[in-house]
């Protein structure tokens, strides 16, 4: 949908009022296209005493044909031939060291001296130790604190740079590829200010993975995709190379066709909220596809009204599609095993769920229940290889956006770091993240694609 503001700020005439009344221009974002290099210029890997990932990260990088810089030497500070210094399309921290808040100054050495080096779109990404897993209060504390620089400096960056903290647990130091190459990448245009755990992965979850066909040979199955954000996530998993089948009502059935043809998926066409949805579903995906390697739980419906004033027939609905749906499919998936070992079920949340929503109270349910919903499966899906994980959308412009009174949609496009709305792509491409088999080892956890929503956690 068009961004009319961002349309006029970016013309010439628009540059030279936003220029004189020092009105932010919203940036460019540098998004994925197919063959695109992995970073659009040299990536800086630095680390903190004691760190346990540079190497690692730097080795992944480099076989991903990233040119790495692992030093801030003379050499890297000096003019890169047209008079100015070079610039690095991301800096990597590798801060698994820290482990005293005395230690947090090595941050400020680290970066200080290169973050106005950072190319527009660029990263920054630190790696961390999960908080929670520390021994001792001393390091628990220096490591929360990494959440705090990484939320702070993602209202700071500009030029569409994007800033966000990974997880990484004991055991999963050599399993980061897929993470960092996410993060680092185009696909992650609209993630910031955001926290990814990374755990160990099964053995073998990247053996032979083609990093641009990732879901090469595998079936995918994508609820709601007729249209928005469910037509974007199955463009990106058969992009991605998934055979993608292609579930909306029958009421969308003519577009839900449109869009199966156009990935070269097939259809399924059904109400999930149906008392046999999801046992239409399992014999559908076990006689036709032999099971399903990957689930996105897209489909959702808003009924928007004060609770005061809503209608129980409002609340049901919006209960049943956003959230009874999924955790009656899911059960169904797993007792029947449907859903292949090493399977990974994405489901779609939303910042209304983590921040709440006036006159959304029956959403804000709902959405709050997927992540309840993801948390608690995670251990039964990591016990068959597996992972769930859910995505939660910040305003990303659709018919639904595009028909919102129109002061409240320019809020609503300018309230996170980056200043303007994201779009249906920016959350196919982290639930295609999730998808694949590399990024098994996230499990259970909520990642924003919200541009760094400026309310909420």
């Amino acid at each position: 949908m068009a961004d009319l503001l961002q349309q006029l700020l970016t013309s010439p005439i628009g540059r030279q009022i936003t220029s004189t009344l020092s009105v932010p221009i919203p940036p460019e974002l540098r998004r994925h296209e197919p063959g695109q290099s992995l970073a659009h210029g040299p990536v800086l890997v630095l680390a903190a005493d004691g760190g346990a990932v540079q190497g690692a990260v730097t080795e992944l990088l480099t076989g991903a044909g990233v040119d790495v810089v692992d030093e801030v030497t003379d050499t890297a500070a000096e003019p890169a031939g047209d008079g100015r210094p070079q610039r690095f399309a991301a800096i990597v921290v590798d801060a698994t060291g820290i482990t005293r808040s005395a230690d947090l100054a090595q941050l400020h050495d680290l970066l200080h001296p290169v973050l106005k080096r950072v190319l527009p779109s660029g990263r920054i990404i630190l790696l961390g130790r999960p908080p929670e897993d520390a021994d001792d209060a001393h390091t628990r504390a220096a490591q929360r604190s990494l959440e705090g620089v990484v939320r702070s400096l993602g209202k700071e960056a500009r030029d569409g740079t994007t800033v966000t903290l990974v997880h990484v647990a004991a055991g999963a130091e050599g399993d980061l590829d897929a993470a960092v190459r996410f993060l680092v990448s185009a696909r992650s245009a609209y993630v910031s200010g955001q926290v990814l755990h990374v755990g160990p992965a099964p053995s073998g979850a990247c053996d032979g993975i083609d990093w641009e066909r990732p879901l090469a040979g595998q079936v995918a199955l994508v609820t709601g995709a007729a249209r928005g954000i469910g037509e974007a996530i199955a463009e990106v998993l058969a992009r991605d190379g998934a055979h993608v089948v292609c579930l909306d009502v029958p009421a969308q059935g003519d577009a839900l066709q449109r869009v199966a043809n156009r990935v070269g998926g097939t259809t399924l066409q059904l109400d999930i909220t149906g008392d046999d949805a999801p046992q239409r579903v399992i014999d559908h995906l076990r006689e036709r596809h032999g099971g399903v390697d990957v689930v996105v739980h897209n489909a959702g419906i808003t009924r928007d009204k004060s609770l005061a004033n809503m209608e129980r027939g409002w609340w049901d609905a919006v209960i049943a599609v956003n959230l009874t749906s999924q955790e009656r499919m899911n059960d169904a998936l797993l007792d029947e095993k449907v859903l292949n070992e090493g399977g990974r079920i994405v489901c779609v949340s939303s910042m209304a769920g983590i921040a709440g929503g006036k006159g959304q109270t029956n959403y804000a349910a709902s959405k709050a229940g997927v992540i309840g919903h993801v948390e608690a499966l995670a251990p039964k899906l990591a016990e068959r290889s597996g992972s769930i994980n859910a995505v939660a959308p910040g305003f990303i412009e659709t018919e639904m956006t595009a028909a919102m009174p129109l002061i409240s949609r320019e809020f609503g496009r300018r309230m996170n770091s980056l200043n303007q709305g994201g779009q249906p792509v920016d959350v196919a491409e982290a639930i295609a993240f999730f998808a694949s088999p590399a990024a098994v080892g996230s499990n259970g956890t909520t990642l924003r694609v919200d541009g760094q929503h400026l309310i909420g956690a």
